[in-house]
């Protein structure tokens, strides 16, 4: 009989309740998949007085996580604390090194540390899973690393963050500010009281640098990504998007391009069409575009205690089966360096509202300075705030939204015509610019 796989949990918080009770309820089934049984042995967590709803009778509490990756009692040490420093890091780093294999949920950790953490697998026979750390209950590091491993990667991009999807769905969906969506979204649970880290795209950017690194062999950087958030997305984009064709939703994109690897994470028109535009609410979603085959998108819950517990024990099966994959698909001595690529060299269509004044010529003057930076338009929307079409003699002292389509050009093009047309003065307020992801 081959003997039970000793599990120790750090951070007995939603996630890792669920997972000691997956493992309490599932035993069976979990023995019966990897050919030997799963037992958690011992945790450790800030208190050990707070309820937990989970039975804890027979599992040692160890004084701290340091601890806890020492204790030469368990095989597999799973770290669901946060954070991406310490008391997370020097643990795993602790357990790497005392050869046993690590379970983490933890994206900000391997995002920031996740190089050096993954040399100390290689160099000392452990595992390092972090299924759970991107896109939770959805299978996209597997998928990556070891499903598409005979497949060159293209692109990966997706909806990476729930807070923010479910922001710009209500928007299009009843109208509302993003003001009045973020504060139902804190009401609800799906904001924290600070929504600055969803919100303006570090987390979706945090979990882009991993999805790059096993996508196309790079070492994770999360400086490597431009960042946008989606504060500045207005009901009024939202409308013209539909008319348009389009959804906007905040992807996170990285693609492979002639001039090296594009990261980079923003507010985005994709078309409607698209599997992407159909995710909607708190769900995530990511797709994979590889040579010589269909796109694959992958769909479902991205957070919440139930679908990141169920990612976490899938890793702690493979851990019990014997798998020890190369954490980032590749050697980390063979993992390319990557930079941040200049948004101002980006390619692709582009959104353009403007506010312009109702004035004889306003229109020719915005036709001139963009045709002086080669850039051609797919399609012109002009009307009043009330949605009526602008007839050509209609006078209005209010500026008149005008929205315009571009066909591919490229970014530094697109701000150096909008910069001329401000010099100009036949705009109010600042042009608001989204850029089109085609199918």
């Amino acid at each position: 009989m081959v003997a039970p796989l000793k599990v120790g949990i750090a951070g007995l918080g939603t996630v890792g309740a669920e997972v000691v009770r997956l493992i309490e309820r599932q035993g069976a089934t979990l023995a019966a998949r990897s050919g030997r049984g799963v037992r958690v042995v011992a945790v450790t967590a800030r208190s050990k007085a707070k309820k937990r709803g989970v039975d804890l009778r027979g599992i040692d509490w160890v004084t701290s996580p340091q601890a806890l990756a020492e204790d030469s009692n368990i095989d597999c040490f799973v770290e669901l604390m946060g954070g991406a420093d310490d008391p997370a890091f020097s643990a795993i780093e602790t357990a790497l090194k005392t050869g046993k294999s690590v379970v983490t949920a933890n994206k900000a950790l391997i995002a920031k540390h996740g190089l050096r953490l993954a040399k100390a697998a290689e160099q000392h026979g452990g595992a390092l899973n972090f299924e759970a750390a991107v896109g939770a209950a959805i299978p996209v590091i597997k998928t990556l690393r070891e499903g598409l491993s005979g497949t060159s990667v293209n692109r990966v991009y997706g909806i990476l963050n729930g807070t923010c999807n479910y922001i710009l769905t209500r928007m299009e969906q009843e109208g509302l500010s993003f003001e009045e969506c973020l504060k139902d979204a804190q009401r609800l649970g799906y904001a924290e009281a600070n929504p600055s880290f969803d919100v303006d795209g570090h987390d979706t950017a945090q979990k882009l640098a991993i999805l790059a690194s096993l996508a196309f062999g790079t070492k994770v950087a999360q400086t490597a990504v431009y960042v946008e958030g989606i504060s500045s997305i207005t009901p009024e984009d939202l409308r013209a998007a539909e008319e348009l064709g389009y959804r906007v939703k905040l992807l996170g994109v990285a693609v492979r391009t002639a001039k090296g690897i594009e990261q980079r994470v923003h507010p985005t028109m994709v078309p409607k069409s698209s599997s992407i535009a159909q995710v909607m609410g708190v769900t995530n979603a990511v797709t994979i575009d590889g040579e010589g085959i269909p796109p694959i998108t992958l769909v479902g819950p991205g957070a919440g205690g139930a679908a990141t517990a169920s990612a976490v024990v899938a890793d702690i099966v493979d851990v019990a089966r014997g798998i020890r994959a190369t954490p980032f698909g590749r050697p980390v001595d063979s993992l390319r360096a990557t930079t941040k690529a200049p948004m101002e060299r980006h390619e692709g269509g582009y959104y353009i509202r403007l506010l312009a004044r109702d004035h004889a010529g306003t229109a020719a003057t915005i036709a001139t300075r963009l045709a002086e930076q080669k850039i051609s338009l797919e399609s012109i929307v002009q009307r009043h705030r009330n949605g009526s079409d602008v007839n050509g003699s209609a006078k209005k002292a209010s500026p008149v939204p005008v929205i315009l389509i571009t066909y591919a050009t490229n970014e530094d093009a697109v701000h150096r015509a909008l910069k001329a047309v401000q010099r100009d003065r036949v705009i109010s307020g600042r042009p608001q610019v989204i850029r089109i992801e085609k199918n």
